[in-house]
């Protein structure tokens, strides 16, 4: 139980975190969108299928609101929810896979000689008529 509250916790903390840096790398920073970038694609791309503009509300506008401002706390809380829940359900998973069973003593093991070795097949002989 402990284990997977830990999961919980590490998982909301990374979720929260990883976001702003992932939207920096992307393009999305707080002086605008980066030219060469992902960012700078996206915005091209949106504003040639609006006609010139980038629309309020789209996708490019959101994230660099974010980009620029960061996140809301109500966004910050759902993030962490849904990481948490995620870390937790990872941190519940099995962490390795269970071991094989051993060898009794008694049972014979593999490429271990076991007595007389096999005999070498019979020839077969020609039947003549």
């Amino acid at each position: 139980m402990m284990k997977q509250a830990v999961a919980a916790a590490v998982g909301g903390a990374l979720a929260v975190g990883t976001v702003p840096l992932v939207l920096s790398a992307v393009g999305f920073t707080g002086a605008g969108i980066a030219a060469s970038s992902v960012a700078a694609k996206m915005m091209s791309a949106a504003a040639i299928a609006n006609g010139g503009g980038v629309s309020a509300g789209s996708l490019v506008a959101i994230l660099q609101s974010v980009g620029a401002a960061g996140l809301s706390t109500s966004s910050n809380i759902l993030l962490a929810s849904v990481g948490s829940v995620l870390g937790a359900c990872l941190g519940n998973s099995p962490s390795s896979l269970p071991a094989e069973p051993e060898a009794k003593q008694d049972e014979a093991r593999e490429n271990v000689p076991q007595g007389e070795p096999p005999k070498p097949p019979l020839k077969s002989e020609e039947h003549e008529e």
